[in-house]
């Protein structure tokens, strides 16, 4: 598990902007089978996270004239159990993270998965996901 004072500003820039905590698997459970839209981003310490994962998501949620009904997020290697059940709706996609899922009445209808946000600008990950907000929300 990561120490709390390395992961808490990185929660922090997600929070901050809206974002939900899924603490717990109850947590996950109660935001992720909701009708309606749900961005979840698994939040990690990695580079890519940082550099364009998180800021994508952000100028994303911002920028975007339709938005999901929730904003969620659960940070892998700290939150280990509410990441764990998160993943169990995220099948068949395998664990990632950073990840980012828009669901749709508890099924995910966009993925981008770590292979997809490595190499790639925050500003490409932001308009990956206002298409799909413009798709599903």
């Amino acid at each position: 598990m990561y120490p709390e004072q390395i992961v808490i500003p990185m929660k922090t820039e997600l929070t901050s902007q809206g974002f939900t905590e899924l603490l717990t698997p109850t947590d996950v459970d109660n935001n992720l089978k909701q009708d309606g839209t749900t961005l979840l981003m698994i939040n990690s310490v990695c580079g890519c996270s940082a550099g364009t994962a998180r800021p994508g998501v952000i100028m994303a949620v911002k920028n975007s004239a339709k938005v999901p009904d929730r904003l969620t997020t659960s940070f892998a290697g700290f939150d280990t159990d509410a990441v764990k059940q998160a993943r169990n709706y995220l099948l068949p996609y395998p664990p990632s993270s950073p990840a980012i899922a828009l669901l749709k009445d508890g099924k995910v209808v966009h993925m981008i998965e770590r292979h997809n946000i490595e190499g790639r600008s925050a500003q490409m990950i932001a308009a990956n996901l206002i298409q799909a907000f413009e798709t599903y929300c």
